[in-house]
């Protein structure tokens, strides 16, 4: 039985950060009803807060009250966002109020980049199954906003359907599958969409077609590390062991951390047996 290189993802796939809610019109526009919920998230966060950092918050969100302008608002979300990620260093928190700076900016550039720090940290293994989707109910609120703005933005158009492929936000995946597919049928080089639907055909265990996907990327970006990782998973998942070692051979000769090169070694290990 396969299993996954957590540690490898750790480094090489791109992290961002979380949501959070203090009360504004924007924050209200987040997802309630899951399994999580805004107002856990951040309660939670607080807990581990030591004193002076929560003096620290409190002066930040105190200055929501005196905010008299969308941009003003807008600012101090920013200014929230950045206690969290530096100070605090939580995820969570840290998307959502770059989520609600967003959605009062309501920009193309800001709304896209909003949604692509969620959806980095849906597509990634290590995501805990409980904040998926209340990630992406966030993240498809961002990208519908953004292809009103660009109907065009093709990467607006993959993530959405990413929100469909890995969270939950529906009973058929192929709502997913069909948006990217938009994309990628129109731009086979297009290598975030084909990486996207090799990921979709992972998880579905279509490990065939998953392959395809991530070859294709690899023709493209030869080193590209999260499509070379999962092309090794599934060569191993489906019993293909020799080019799995390959893959992680490969692989290890492009790392540099001990830490990732230890945990390929076990893995090329266990194959071997």
């Amino acid at each position: 039985m396969a299993v996954l290189l957590c540690t490898v993802l750790f480094l090489f796939v791109p992290r961002s950060k979380k949501i959070a809610d203090n009360g504004s019109n924007a924050a209200n526009n987040t997802a309630q009803n899951t399994a999580v919920n805004t107002a856990s998230i951040l309660s939670g966060a607080k807990t581990a807060l030591t004193a002076s950092q929560k003096i620290s918050l409190l002066s930040i969100e105190n200055q929501l009250s005196t905010s008299k302008k969308t941009s003003d608002s807008a600012h101090v979300y920013h200014q929230l966002a950045k206690f969290w990620a530096d100070s605090a260093h939580r995820v969570e928190p840290y998307l959502y109020y770059t989520y609600s700076a967003a959605l009062l900016e309501n920009s193309e550039k800001s709304l896209t980049f909003a949604a692509q720090q969620l959806i980095d940290n849906l597509t990634t293994p290590d995501a805990p199954p409980t904040m998926l989707n209340w990630i992406a109910v966030n993240a498809k609120v961002l990208l519908e906003k953004a292809l009103v703005i660009n109907p065009n933005n093709d990467s607006a158009k993959i993530n959405l359907g990413a929100c469909y492929l890995f969270g939950n936000i529906s009973d058929n995946p192929m709502q997913g599958i069909l948006k990217v597919k938009e994309v990628v049928d129109k731009n086979p080089q297009n290598v975030y969409g084909q990486l996207i639907l090799g990921l979709g055909g992972k998880k579905s265990g279509q490990y065939p077609k998953a392959i395809e996907r991530f070859i294709t990327v690899l023709n493209v970006q030869p080193t590209n590390m999260e499509a070379m990782v999962n092309l090794a998973e599934c060569y191993e998942l489906t019993d293909q062991k020799e080019l799995a070692i390959q893959w992680y051979t490969k692989m290890r000769s492009m790392v540099k951390m001990p830490e990732a090169r230890d945990a390929i070694d076990k893995r090329i290990k266990e194959l071997k047996k």
